[in-house]
């Protein structure tokens, strides 16, 4: 990661300087922002980006999990009176997550030396997003540290937990798919041709379902080591078309107009983004610059698309809500109407709220109904699957019964 020499402007028109690893000059302006200060003038330093890549790569993915009890034992440690180095020291030590703990041992030492929490977090951006490094240096502008990290803890539990209700959800009927479909090609390959290899010797016509079954199962048979390659190369062809910008914008809005999985999908995001909404509002950070946080945070890119120009629009003057009618398939009329109650009021950080805890309470209704909403269709599937082969072993059967007769 870069390592940017800067000269920025404070409040009262004095100047600082000083340096920050951040990935590109946009974001140190926004990080330098929040605290207050407007950036003047910025370019790389000689220092090694190398060995910060390098770092960070060799670390792996953190667990969010190893996140959540990291951020609820560093706000209580702040709340009671730790200072932040000692407190760091100490959860390094309790991490059992090796990368994880070489990270937070790491962070330790810039902030040790005087760098700000916020600032040593920027180094790693894999584990620690624009987001969270947003409210931290928000929270020390403040004096509200442990108050941030309390909403970042809660922010990313409920972000957890959506994400592991839907997993949990899937899991059965996936389950399902995949054995119906391994189960279904070891029978079109092994079973069904020694099964249907007697009526061959008969001779007589076989009925049409038999034929069918007959023609598949040796196209399965003599084609499965060519089946096999194509698949998978469909399947990485497809994780590269839905990777390209124009394919990742469709394959998203084809998924937000699909029956069951479409709503599910849009309760997901709204929660989340009001969920994020209201955890930035409570903070000093710019409401255009809240928006831009949002939008990198969303996992649907036609919701971040609607955010960014939703910032765009804020710019320029026009309220939250207003922005919002304008997406009527993205954001519901109760959404937006409570969005313009929220600005009326002053109150849009608990209206946001709120609006958040309304689509988590859904999510996690639809996310238990799931489950047995899908297993009648599974049943159709698997029933029909194997009804069809039955019809058409037993028909045959009959056949050479009547000829025999």
């Amino acid at each position: 990661m870069p390592v940017f020499a800067y000269t920025a402007r404070t409040n009262q028109g004095g100047t600082v300087t000083g340096t920050q690893d951040v990935k590109d000059e946009k974001f140190l302006a926004s990080l330098l922002r929040v605290r207050g200060l407007s950036l003047v003038s910025a370019k790389t330093t000689s220092a090694s980006a190398k060995k910060h890549f390098s770092f960070n790569i060799s670390l792996g993915r953190v667990p969010v999990v190893e996140k959540i009890v990291f951020l609820q034992n560093l706000q209580v440690m702040v709340r009671t009176g730790f200072s932040l180095g000692h407190a760091l020291d100490v959860l390094a030590q309790q991490t059992e997550h090796k990368g994880f703990q070489k990270i937070i041992k790491e962070i330790t030492s810039d902030v040790e030396s005087g760098i700000t929490l916020s600032a040593a977090l920027t180094k790693f951006p894999k584990v620690f997003p624009e987001l969270f490094v947003n409210m931290v240096a928000a929270g020390e502008v403040s004096g509200k540290l442990d108050e941030v990290l309390l909403r970042l803890t809660t922010q990313i539990k409920k972000d957890h937990q959506l994400i592991a209700k839907v997993r949990g959800a899937l899991m059965y009927p996936v389950i399902v798919l995949v054995a119906m479909v391994v189960l279904g090609t070891a029978m079109m390959v092994l079973v069904i041709p020694k099964l249907l290899g007697i009526f061959n010797e008969s001779g007589g016509t076989l009925p049409l379902p038999t034929r069918i079954l007959m023609g598949l199962s040796n196209f399965m048979q003599h084609y499965i080591f060519f089946i096999i390659p194509g698949v998978i190369i469909l399947i990485f062809i497809f994780r590269w078309w839905i990777h390209s910008p124009r394919g990742r914008m469709l394959w998203h809005l084809l998924l937000l107009r699909l029956p069951i999985v479409g709503p599910i999908l849009k309760k997901i995001n709204l929660a989340h983004f009001t969920r994020t909404l209201s955890s930035l509002l409570k903070t000093d950070i710019p409401i255009v610059q809240t928006f831009q946080i949002i939008a990198k945070t969303m996992g649907n890119v036609v919701f971040r698309k609607s955010l960014n120009e939703t910032a765009e629009e804020l710019k320029r003057g026009s309220s939250i809500s207003k922005v919002l009618i304008s997406y009527p398939k993205l954001y519901p009329p109760v959404v937006s109407q409570m969005v313009a109650v929220g600005e009326e009021s002053g109150t849009l950080d608990t209206i946001s709220e709120e609006i958040a805890k309304f689509y988590e309470e859904e999510v996690d209704q639809v996310m238990s109904n799931l489950t047995s909403i899908l297993e009648p269709i599974l049943i159709l599937l698997l029933g029909g699957g194997v009804g069809g082969i039955v019809v058409a072993v037993i028909l045959p059967i009959y056949s050479l019964t009547d000829q025999i007769n």
